[in-house]
């Protein structure tokens, strides 16, 4: 269970500069790379941006993966470093690549980022942006949280490689996070090359990340009642848990809030995948806003939240993921004028959900 809110393509790096073992050549030659240039958004220059036609990224596709055979029958070995280059254009590394229990774990370094993939979809679960926090997608929602939430610890279930943390510390020095993630040779690669270990460490104002390895869906006894605020960002494979799809598994995280406590959560496309720019067969989505109301995850909530439920759907060059959030509606005005400027028109996007209009679509 990780955060997956964007699909990545590497259709506008058409220079590959491979540092990998052989074995990592051989499998992301085979099916690795080429995820990538199927999916709906590019991460460049820190910003996300439409894909380019379909057919320069099937182009470049079968480009990259002759350059990773190339660099397989060449014999490039861990350490060593094979580039195929073309002037002006930007570079893409590997950084590392492993096999887990539950993933296929991969981190890639572009000019102005480093990215983690996971899954057989290689779904984009966290980026680091270099020289800054912010990253132009949902994850800076998440640290628009704290100041609508009471004191107290905020658990971060799907933390992935911390890109959520790394920006809510920068910004609420004095929180305590507790991050859930269900890999451990993820959240070691992470420490590694995401600099969760430094999130770990305390603040100059005493705050810090707890991480804890497990199911996030499964917690002991002692977590009810106990956090001020919950954020959710678990998919698998590209798509939502299912469990997110049921009303009983709201119902049993409402129990680990404290009074006046919040959920806020990534619900990504309408149909729950993290490809949430693709409208092809969806209508409703086109439509600028969208609607809530066949968002299976959000129809979930407004049953374990009746009456308590907000939600917005981001611009589409920030992904254009559903959002949700427990809770009456805030005090627009007032949340506006305690995050930082980057969030203050973000956060006046919310509104409730109807419930009238939820109950209505169900009997459908």
């Amino acid at each position: 269970m990780h955060s997956s809110p964007l699909s990545i393509s590497a259709a506008s790096l058409t220079i590959f500069t491979i540092n990998p073992c052989p074995e990592d050549c051989r499998r992301f030659a085979s099916n690795g790379f080429s995820p990538f240039l199927q999916a709906r958004n590019t991460i460049s220059n820190g910003t996300l941006q439409s894909p380019p036609p379909v057919t320069r990224r099937r182009n470049l596709a079968r480009k990259f993966n002759a350059n990773c055979r190339a660099l397989q029958s060449d014999g490039v070995a861990g350490g060593q470093t094979g580039k195929v280059e073309e002037e002006g254009e930007e570079s893409l590394q590997l950084v590392t690549a492993v096999r887990s229990k539950y993933n296929d774990i991969a981190i890639v370094d572009t000019p102005t980022a480093r990215v983690l993939l996971l899954d057989s979809t290689h779904s984009v679960h966290s980026v680091l942006q270099k020289g800054q926090k912010w990253t132009d997608s949902y994850w800076d929602e998440f640290a628009s949280l704290p100041p609508i939430v009471p004191e107290g610890p905020i658990s971060i279930l799907g933390l992935g490689g911390g890109t959520a943390a790394h920006l809510m510390l920068d910004l609420w020095p004095s929180l305590e996070l507790e991050g859930w993630e269900i890999d451990d040779i993820l959240i070691h690669k992470a420490r590694v090359y995401f600099g969760l270990s430094d999130l770990e460490k305390h603040t100059p104002a005493g705050g810090r990340l707890h991480v804890r390895i497990g199911d996030a869906l499964s917690p002991a006894e002692n977590d009810y009642g106990r956090y001020a605020g919950i954020i959710v960002d678990l998919f698998s494979e590209g798509k939502v848990l299912p469990q997110l799809e049921l009303v009983s598994t709201w119902l049993e995280m409402k129990r680990r809030l404290m009074p006046d406590g919040r959920i806020m959560v990534n619900c990504a496309g309408i149909h729950g995948t993290a490809d949430s720019i693709d409208r092809t067969n969806h209508n409703l989505e086109a439509a600028p806003g969208g609607d809530w109301v066949e968002h299976d995850v959000i129809k979930a909530m407004s049953e374990a939240f009746p009456g308590q439920l907000c939600w917005k759907r981001m611009e589409e060059d920030k992904g254009a993921n559903y959002l949700a959030l427990t809770g009456p509606l805030p005090d627009l005005s007032s949340w506006s004028a305690m995050v930082p400027d980057r969030l203050k028109a973000s956060v006046g996007q919310w509104k409730p959900c109807d419930s009238a209009k939820g109950k209505q679509q169900s009997a459908l």
